[in-house]
């Protein structure tokens, strides 16, 4: 199953989000994140995430969120995970 991740930075989050980039970036491709960008503000600035993944029920899929660099650094104000179905442009 699909779950889309929804993350909102705090307000104070950039630079944690700019230090922390790296590791996140190879966290992604370690995790199989399936699609993930940042949000962006009025200014252009990153101020979230969103991702696509595939895990078994929604506590998998949080279990595999928990370990995003940015999570373990706190950057998070809020987070939604919700079941999503793929309908268009699905990878083959």
């Amino acid at each position: 199953m699909h779950f889309v991740a929804i993350l909102n930075d705090r307000d104070d989050g950039l630079p944690v989000r700019l230090e922390n980039r790296p590791a996140h970036i190879e966290w992604l491709k370690e995790a199989g994140i399936a699609i993930a960008g940042p949000f962006l503000n009025d200014k252009g600035d990153m101020c979230g995430s969103l991702l696509i993944l595939e895990a078994e029920d929604e506590a998998a899929a949080r279990a595999v969120l928990a370990g995003d660099p940015y999570a373990k650094a706190g950057l998070f104000k809020s987070t939604e995970v919700r079941p999503w179905r793929w309908a268009v442009g699905k990878p083959a």
